[in-house]
């Protein structure tokens, strides 16, 4: 059955994948991104001409997540949508110490506020029609810590507590929310970090620096490996089976690729997680019903 789709983050990595797969599937895909007629013109402009050349349904819009009226005004034009994918997101890197404290809120207002604001956007339509689905890309930096990534971390085990929330909120409305958590794929994450602005303090974090150097060159290495599960469409292909599987049958969290072990993780902190609905009497919150 053909949706509306919303992706955010459509410019590169998962989302532009995602855009394509999913209206060659016969959705119809509504894929936004940041400076479609400036930076991201020539993005745009190829899933423009993949629409066309496919013959599906591809419409690009603006949209910059970490601003309400771009976001409110690019759903305006939309209508109820069906699917939305909080997908847009950038990583910060290096210790926390480095950043100053208008960069740690820049991160949490484009990985947190901005799949608020998208969600916030979309919900009238879908609490009006009784139905919808909404994908949180996480990460496994949403499920524990390394060093050198504080910031980014924060921004997404906060997205991990506030998509959990959301989750029991929105199920007796019939929406379901879940996460999607990739480990590291081979998308452009590490050169588009962005370091904090306090370089000042660096020498006293050598060991950060060794640290990340030896875990970028182990990824880096595995992204070489054609066994290794590092291939984008991996996570695209989450997306796909989620928005296929039936209300009240998905999973909350699924985690995509290379997991460290964070899937023991998961699986461990499951019946936890539905053993405190239980006693708060929500159990059948947990997700809509079919």
């Amino acid at each position: 059955m053909s949706k509306k789709i919303l992706i955010t983050g459509c410019s590169s990595g998962f989302g532009l994948d995602a855009a394509k797969t999913l209206a060659k599937k016969g959705h119809q895909v509504f894929a936004t991104m940041r400076d479609v007629d400036g930076r991201n013109a020539p993005k745009a402009q190829d899933l423009l001409d993949f629409a066309e050349a496919e013959g599906v349904s591809i419409a690009v819009l603006e949209m910059d997540v970490t601003s309400d009226a771009s976001v409110n005004s690019a759903v305006e034009g939309i209508g109820t949508v069906d699917v939305l994918i909080n997908n847009a997101g950038l990583g910060y890197g290096g210790p926390v110490e480095s950043f100053e404290g208008d960069e740690i809120l820049a991160q949490l207002d484009l990985n947190v506020v901005g799949t608020a604001r998208a969600s916030n956007a979309v919900l009238p339509g879908m609490r009006a029609q009784g139905d919808g689905l909404i994908i949180q890309v996480s990460s496994t930096a949403g499920r524990a810590g390394f060093p050198g990534f504080g910031v980014y971390h924060a921004s997404k085990w906060g997205l991990e507590g506030m998509s959990e929330a959301m989750r029991y909120e929105l199920a007796p409305l019939g929406i379901d929310v879940v996460i999607v958590e990739p480990g590291p794929f081979a998308t452009n994450f590490f050169e588009n970090m962005k370091q904090g602005s306090r370089q000042d303090v660096m020498p006293a974090y050598g060991h950060i620096g060794e640290f990340f150097t030896g875990f970028q060159s182990t990824v880096m290495e595995l992204f070489e490996n054609e066994e290794a599960p590092t291939d984008p469409h991996v996570v695209v292909d989450i997306f796909d089976r989620l928005i296929d599987t039936p209300k009240g049958e998905r999973p909350f969290r699924t985690i995509a690729g290379l997991d460290f072990g964070f899937q023991a993780l998961n699986d461990a902190a499951e019946p936890i997680r539905l053993a405190g609905l239980e006693s708060m009497g929500i159990a059948d919150w947990d997700g809509p019903k079919a």
